[in-house]
């Protein structure tokens, strides 16, 4: 793991960027957020779907399906 990016065991070919780390970040929009349990209470995104801790595996089919379903910039 690294604050720059991540790869999930058993999701190969996926690598979960920081967007952070983007010089432009105007066009992205945070989706999912996780591990909510330990955020600041006065932290938030405008993300569509939260977490306490990771999903559950079964979870990631029908977010994977959401998000490809949204409209692109």
């Amino acid at each position: 793991m690294s604050w720059m990016f991540t790869r999930s065991e058993g999701l190969d070919g996926f690598v979960n960027l920081r967007s952070v780390l983007l010089d432009d970040r105007s066009w992205t929009t945070p989706f999912v957020e996780t591990h909510t349990r330990e955020k600041l209470p006065w932290a938030s995104t405008p993300a569509v779907h939260s977490f306490e801790a990771l999903p559950r595996p079964d979870a990631f089919p029908v977010l994977i399906a959401e998000f490809q379903s949204q409209p692109r910039p």
